[in-house]
């Protein structure tokens, strides 16, 4: 009954971006009844037949119990939250709410309450991926694909995205590398025979044929990401010897020598994800216990964000 209880409702904190934030902070005041960035009207009764579905929503499949419990409450209850429309013509196309939408349909409702809000195609947008995206059972692919379909859309570069949904950039990077897999490992992923990280571990591989046999021993050999990652290791080439899972491929990772190669790898990483830009560990002296930390960055916005980060941490 997830949906009944609402996310459009919550208390934006003031030091979030806007995206990251809750729906509130990118509505403005709309949803609670307000005027500021998007304008909305009281609450109104629509003919579910006049409400279309969001084009840019991100979820494709709606787990069938939870619709049902969902349909459950609604038949007892009624619909406790308003949806958010936008009007296109002389019908409404749905902003928020479509779990709640497709319940009261099967509920039998012939009406539903709405709120009615002037947004733009790229609001519309980010409010689905607000709603959606940062829920853990949300497909991952279906993430990339909505990410994917956001930068071709309206031209923005990852680390514009990223910003939006107060997400790493080397996240949105991982996630949208996730499409370039064959599709017999996304089946595989869509189906939950293999995580995110062991899809990730395989990228690695340039040929499709690797990836598609190292997937199906991840699963026969219920394979750890850790040990895919080492499997990956022994199937790769000398020519691709310096390439390390999870990392953005626009950035070149450092190469670390000795025993000491796979934990700087793993360190110089953790890095990148935390501060969202490219970091190489540059190891020196004999016993390679010497050496220095390089932290890109874009701007001074971006240098600004990396300190802060350093401080909060500090």
């Amino acid at each position: 009954m997830e949906e009944q209880s609402s996310q459009e409702s919550t208390t934006p904190e003031p030091s979030r971006r806007r995206l990251g934030r809750g729906l509130n902070a990118l509505l403005g005041t709309a949803s609670m009844g307000g005027t500021d960035e998007a304008t909305s009207s009281d609450q109104t009764e629509i003919s579910v037949d006049l409400i279309e579905r969001n084009p840019f929503q991100p979820r494709q499949d709606f787990d069938q119990s939870s619709l049902n419990e969902l349909v459950d409450s609604i038949r007892t209850h009624g619909v406790l939250q308003p949806l958010l429309v936008r009007s296109v013509g002389s019908s409404y196309q749905l902003v928020a709410g479509e779990r709640r939408l497709i319940s009261a349909k099967k509920a039998g409702l012939s009406q539903v309450p709405c709120r009615v809000l002037a947004l733009s195609d790229q609001q519309v947008s980010e409010v689905a991926l607000e709603e959606n995206l940062k829920r853990q059972d949300l497909n991952v692919l279906e993430k990339a694909i909505a990410f994917q379909d956001y930068l071709k859309r309206f031209g923005c570069t990852i680390e514009d995205l990223a910003r939006r949904l107060s997400f790493e950039r080397s996240t949105v990077s991982n996630m949208l590398r996730l499409l370039e897999l064959p599709e017999a490992v996304k089946s595989d992923l869509r189906a939950d025979k293999i995580t995110a990280g062991h899809a990730r571990a395989l990228l690695a591989l340039k040929n499709e044929d690797a990836r598609i046999e190292l997937s199906k021993r991840v699963q026969k050999e219920s394979l750890s990401v850790r040990k895919t990652e080492e499997a990956v290791k022994e199937m790769l080439t000398p020519k691709d010897a310096d390439i390390v899972p999870f990392v953005n491929p626009e950035e070149k990772p450092a190469k670390a020598d000795g025993a000491h190669t796979s934990h700087v790898a793993d360190l110089q990483n953790q890095l990148r994800d935390w501060l969202g830009t490219s970091v190489e560990i540059k190891l020196s002296g004999k016993a390679k216990d010497k050496g220095k930390i390089v932290i890109d960055f874009g701007s001074n916005d971006d240098f600004e964000r990396i300190v802060g980060k350093l401080q909060r941490a500090a």
